[in-house]
């Protein structure tokens, strides 16, 4: 029984197993899932044997992880202030590049309950407001803006106070305020343009903010100091810069 067993085990073809898939993991900011998650299939796609993870957040979140030890290949935030603290703390290998752009709009819920009917409506008493957090990229940008408007006289100088009175709630990534203006739980938020996408803007109103008045966040993003995969991870950082790459974030209404 023994020998025939043995027999039909050297007949049988041996069972190939694949070989694991090379890891790289990818730290990016909130704003970025819809376009990261396409540039990563693209990534795999052209890298056979590469499994892109990534991890997303507000950036200030991701910085403060990479600082106590998380482990990632690739950063990429929605303003230079959390690249440079990361830079400045030796998180990075090699200098940050800007590769995308973005700016603020604006968004209702569709059904417009606070009955907002232009942008100085905002400061109309009783609206419900939400905004990122002053450390989030989204929340700094946001009150960058209301200090523009309050220069200008078709807003007038309270504006900026009386629309942040009315905030209900700050936000740790733009995503949670894209969430809670689709679900209701508010009349009014700041987002970036690119937050607004095919399916979103199916479920919200949206307001343009005059160029003048509005703010260009820079995206950049930097291989990890002591990557596991730095030869990788740059090579990621290529992608994410050549053509492929950039015409993801222009089909995700991200600025050239």
């Amino acid at each position: 029984m023994k020998v025939r067993l043995l027999l039909l085990a050297l007949l049988l073809p041996a069972v190939a197993h694949p070989a694991p898939k090379t890891r790289l993991d990818v730290f990016a900011a909130a704003s970025l899932t819809d376009a990261f998650d396409a540039i990563g299939r693209g990534f795999e796609k052209a890298h056979p044997g590469v499994r892109v993870r990534m991890q997303y957040g507000g950036s200030q979140a991701l910085a403060a992880q990479l600082e106590q030890g998380a482990q990632a290949d690739v950063f990429a935030t929605a303003d230079d202030r959390w690249m440079l603290y990361a830079q400045q703390r030796g998180l990075l290998d090699g200098e940050p590049v800007t590769f995308t752009h973005n700016a603020l709009v604006v968004i209702a819920p569709r059904s417009n309950p606070g009955r907002v009917g232009k942008l100085p409506d905002l400061a109309k008493p009783g609206l419900k407001i939400v905004v990122g957090a002053e450390s989030v990229p989204v929340g700094a940008y946001t009150r960058a803006v209301l200090r523009r408007m309050s220069q200008e006289a078709e807003y007038g100088a309270g504006y900026g106070r009386s629309v942040l009175r009315n905030v209900v709630s700050q936000e740790e990534n733009v995503k949670s305020v894209v969430a809670k203006v689709q679900l209701g739980e508010a009349d009014a938020g700041f987002v970036y343009r690119s937050d607004v996408t095919n399916a979103a803007g199916r479920l919200l109103k949206v307001w343009e903010i005059p160029a003048a008045l509005n703010v260009i966040a820079n995206y950049p993003i930097a291989v990890v100091a002591h990557s596991a995969q730095a030869q990788l991870a740059r090579e990621f950082v290529d992608y994410v810069m050549s053509p492929a790459g950039r015409a993801i974030l222009a089909r995700e209404h991200f600025a050239p």
